[in-house]
């Protein structure tokens, strides 16, 4: 029997909203489309989706996605954000899927409560601790797969290295009033990052629990590397844990199977790294045919970091898998 193949792929959209007015969307979407049409992807890992107000007393819904969709190999494929009756005005992620989806959820503060800090360096002094919550909820979705399968997805975007808001530090949008001000805001936000990757963490832990053979994948921009601390809370190798028994739970990037030159999704400041992601339960990576980074156009976020750009800074990553399992 000819082997049968499925596409994965994740890519941050970059603020995807059409009610901005500069770039016009539809200069977004003549850039947009033409990478999401060459993924030729089944499913569809996507974040930073804007919702809009059809009409002011109403739900959000995702127009703007809708609108990128029209006309596609992925008009007509199901989507979801997850459980909420309506979706956030910013920076949603969102799943598209060639096949049903059983069933979605979000997931923020379920398994992992708000980690609570004093803070040591507001002005006036803080009294009491302060809880820290994280900014997103992790996207978890369980697809129907052709051969009757369950492919639990998760689609993520960590919080990203960038200072948060610690109250009297700030004398300006971009500007600390002193340097302890700002490297507490830079702490609490790798708490946000982690606790989310925590979260993540726990969550694929029970469906292990629940089936040791668990066809899973975790995508999205994780704002880290490999090798830094949010991903290896994901990813959970032996040689983190010093477990081997637990090498049946680990999460394999799968980028790792690009060759290093290429192995980068955005480019900053003329430095290439790679925060984007497709993570693996091992029945999953078994199943591996190929694996690519579309970032040959790739443009740097730091060159046009103060200009409204239709392009995302980010790369798609996209891997292929066989329907039929391992090869023998």
């Amino acid at each position: 029997m000819a082997d049968t193949l499925f596409r994965i792929a994740t890519f941050n959209l970059e603020n995807l909203d059409d009610d901005a007015d500069e770039p016009p969307f539809e200069v977004r979407i003549a850039t947009l489309r033409p990478q999401l049409e060459r993924l030729e992807a089944d499913i569809l890992c996507l974040q930073e989706v804007d919702a809009q107000h059809p009409v002011k007393s109403e739900p959000r819904i995702l127009r703007a996605l809708t609108r990128l969709l029209e006309d596609t190999r992925y008009a007509g494929y199901h989507v979801t954000a997850g459980d909420a009756a309506s979706p956030a005005d910013r920076h949603n992620p969102v799943i598209v899927s060639r096949w049903p989806i059983r069933a979605a959820r979000l997931l923020r503060h379920h398994l992992v409560p708000p980690a609570r800090v004093r803070l040591a360096t507001a002005d006036p002094a803080a009294e009491g601790e302060t809880e820290v919550g994280w900014d997103r909820p992790v996207l978890h979705a369980e697809i129907e797969m052709p051969d009757g399968r369950t492919l639990h997805v998760f689609d993520l975007h960590l919080r990203a290295p960038i200072a948060a808001p610690v109250p009297g530090q700030k004398a300006g949008a971009q500007i600390w009033k002193t340097a302890a001000g700002w490297a507490e805001g830079y702490y609490l936000a790798s708490i946000k990052r982690a606790g989310q990757a925590l979260e993540t963490r726990m969550a694929v832990d029970r469906l292990f629990d629940a089936d040791p053979d668990a066809l899973i994948l975790v995508a999205g921009d994780c704002n880290a590397d490999l090798e830094q601390t949010a991903v290896r809370i994901i990813r959970a190798a032996p040689d983190f844990t010093g477990n081997a028994e637990l090498a049946n739970r680990v999460l394999e990037p799968l980028e790792q199977a690009i060759p290093e030159e290429r192995r980068y999704t955005v480019l900053h400041g003329g430095t290439p790294v790679l925060l984007d992601h497709l993570l693996a339960s091992p029945r999953l990576a078994e199943r591996l045919r190929d694996v690519a980074i579309h970032n040959e156009d790739l443009t740097d976020e730091v060159d046009h970091a103060d200009e409204p750009s239709p392009v995302s800074y980010h790369a798609p990553v996209v891997a292929g898998f066989s329907l039929q399992g391992a090869r023998g």
